[in-house]
């Protein structure tokens, strides 16, 4: 453990390739020293992203900051696990997916409603916003219509910009399986979205 704090502290090649940036390999070796202030950086860093995630698994959101809150409790003890043969992100969203599939299963609470976590980087005029929102709508209940793992596929691959290999290692599955995912998830979803809101699928 004290080599993996060196090394990473150090920012080797081989360590970085796991983290997004330098401050982030630096947070991570601050971390394993039990540096409350850099878990409560790197916290801030990831929930954003584990926030659309999560709201996307588990539809349910008042499961969201609970499941959210477990993931990153088991970053915090358990981050000595974590090796760099993967990005950390994609350790991170592992065990948010985990987490999030039990909590889904312990749960009988009906699905919310509740509105995408999707933004935009351009400030939209009346129209556009207009045109954004029904867009945005018919996503949400086409997504809504399907299974979780389909769902998280769909999600990974075009807002995560995650590629299959890395969706793969946080459903622990083959990446086969997460191909024939893919392939009918964008089937249904272009069976449910008519026109022009099916040719981003």
């Amino acid at each position: 453990m004290e080599q993996d704090r060196s090394d990473m502290a150090a920012g080797s090649s081989q360590h970085l390739t796991a983290f997004q940036s330098e401050r982030e390999a630096y947070l991570v070796s601050r971390v394993l020293d039990r540096d409350s202030r850099a878990f409560h950086e790197l916290y801030q860093n990831y929930r954003p992203r584990l926030v659309r995630f999560l709201t996307n698994l588990v539809r349910r959101p008042s499961l969201v900051e609970e499941v959210l809150n477990d993931t990153m409790l088991v970053v915090w003890n358990r981050l000595e696990t974590f090796k760099g043969t993967s990005k950390l992100s994609t350790w991170v969203f592992a065990i948010a997916y985990r987490k999030g599939m039990k909590a889904m299963q312990r749960s009988d609470d009906p699905v919310e409603n509740s509105e995408p976590a999707v933004s935009t980087s351009y400030e939209p005029g009346p129209e556009d916003s207009a045109n954004h929102q029904r867009t945005q709508k018919a996503l949400k209940l086409a997504l809504d219509k399907l299974s979780a793992n389909h769902r998280i596929v769909v999600d990974l691959t075009y807002f995560h910009e995650l590629g299959y290999r890395e969706i793969a290692e946080i459903m622990e599955c083959p990446v086969d399986t997460v191909k024939t995912r893919m392939f009918h998830a964008r089937r249904q979803l272009k069976q449910i979205l008519a026109g022009e809101k099916s040719d981003w699928l």
